[in-house]
């Protein structure tokens, strides 16, 4: 694609606080939902922390030619949930999910010591287009029903924790943040091209906010979408409960048998998102046009995100992972700068110290986000298939692989061993892998083999 910044482009500076600002709405949803979800007192501030610290490693380790942010890691949300579970208490825990990371990210490391002396050949020829570019999408539709569900909720919950607005008040707020973001993108100017998320998020969250006044009036709780009572004593200035504070609490009630627990519950998911990570750089890689497992190489992009989940569960509690809404921001966008990618970091460092903005951040209904995320997640889903479209489907050997990964994805199948479990995005590439290696499948794509029919 035509991108407007490219990887060591810098945009003036007051241009790069709000495309930093639009990466950061991009993440922020799924960056504080892993700990809301695991839920024993961790912090979203720390996390949205964490966060940015690990991006900053993972730049460090890239020598800033990879422009993707690294968020909360869903994959671990059964780790974690394990650790607290095997701890006598919840300050073990916390010890317990940064021991997790430690693991997490020494399987990273050693992988990345693998690729280093064996290079990424094997890589490419074990994941061709065939087989990474429907992975690709999988990673998309999958979020699918994520997006869908947030679509038609409000921010607003009863005591079963059901939003209480009516999912069609929702619907509108985040169909006007949807067509908001592609009228932007297809046909705003300069940059209102540039930031089709920021206006988007705006625009819905005025009209969820008329709804919500006029809820309040009327006492009518079918069109509160926005729950203003966060507000009630926020504090302007708060430092984050960092994990490792609590954790140092802990320490004294770890044994190795815990230590143990903790270890197997953490590393196999490890090699499943390392699965994941190929996907997401390969992705990247199509998205700007070079191939990020190259330059800066696999076992740099292996060791950022290992050190970099290491940082972010250090600081936040959450082990981080490449992001695909980020990848889905620069796609829309054209804006791979790696600066911009820096400036995210920062300012998710930077905001998690001062209450009133991590507070209207988490006011921002899940109507809103949906109809972003319908966006983001849809563009990493076409770029998938973007990828596979030299790919020779006239072929029953490549037709059977793409075929079984899509269908294994979107079908949602997972395993679970355990307290371990394959997400269907491991599943569809472990079977899509075997599929192409069982059939012999061709890495060569339809251009490919013309050359070669010429060229005899």
């Amino acid at each position: 694609m035509n991108l407007v910044y490219n990887i060591k482009d810098k945009p003036k500076f007051g241009q790069l606080i709000v495309f930093a600002f639009q990466q950061l709405l991009a993440i922020l949803a799924a960056t504080i939902a892993v700990p809301t979800i695991v839920g024993n007192g961790m912090s979203q501030s720390a996390a949205l922390f964490g966060a940015g610290v690990g991006t900053i490693v993972y730049l460090l380790f890239t020598k800033f030619n990879s422009p993707v942010f690294l968020g909360s890691s869903f994959a671990f949300i059964g780790s974690m949930l394990a650790a607290f579970a095997g701890a006598v208490s919840v300050e073990a825990g916390y010890a317990g999910i940064i021991f997790g990371a430690l693991f997490a990210g020494l399987v990273y490391v050693i992988i990345a010591i693998i690729v280093k002396f064996a290079g990424v050949n094997w890589i490419n020829k074990l994941m061709p287009a065939v087989v990474i570019g429907p992975t690709v999408s999988i990673i998309g539709l999958s979020l699918a029903g994520n997006a869908i569900s947030d679509l038609m909720k409000g921010k607003v919950v009863d005591l079963a924790g059901e939003s209480v607005a009516s999912p069609y008040v929702a619907l509108i707020c985040g169909l006007v943040t949807l067509f908001t973001v592609i009228l932007c993108s297809v046909y705003g100017k300069k940059m209102a091209k540039l930031i089709p998320f920021i206006i988007g998020i705006l625009a819905g969250y005025v009209v969820a906010a008329i709804f919500t006044v006029i809820g309040i009036k009327t006492g009518n709780d079918a069109l509160r979408v926005i729950d203003f009572s966060v507000f009630s004593g926020m504090k302007l200035f708060a430092v984050p409960d960092f994990s490792f504070l609590t954790a140092a609490k802990g320490l004294s009630a770890v044994d190795g048998k815990y230590i143990l627990t903790v270890a197997v519950a953490y590393v196999p998911v490890a090699f499943v998102v390392f699965a994941e990570h190929i996907a997401d750089h390969k992705n990247l890689s199509s998205v700007i046009g070079k191939d990020l497992l190259e330059d800066p190489g696999l076992h740099r992009t292996l060791l950022g995100d290992g050190v970099g989940s290491v940082a972010g569960a250090f600081f936040g509690g959450c082990p981080n992972t490449t992001y695909g809404e980020s990848v889905g921001c620069v796609a829309i966008t054209g804006n791979a700068s790696v600066v911009t990618i820096l400036a995210t970091a920062i300012m998710s460092i930077v905001i998690s110290f001062f209450g009133p903005f991590v507070t209207f951040l988490s006011t921002i209904p899940n109507c809103v986000m949906g109809g972003v995320c319908v966006t983001l997640y849809g563009f990493i889903a076409v770029s998938g298939l973007k990828m596979i479209q030299d790919v020779d489907l006239g072929d029953n050997r490549n037709l059977f692989v793409v075929a079984i990964i899509l269908i294994c994805g979107i079908g949602g199948l997972t395993l679970s061993f355990g307290k371990v479990t394959l997400t269907e995005v491991a599943c569809a590439l472990i079977l899509g892998i075997v599929a192409n290696l069982v059939l012999g499948g061709k890495d060569k794509n339809k251009a490919e083999e013309k050359a070669e029919k010429e060229a005899k």
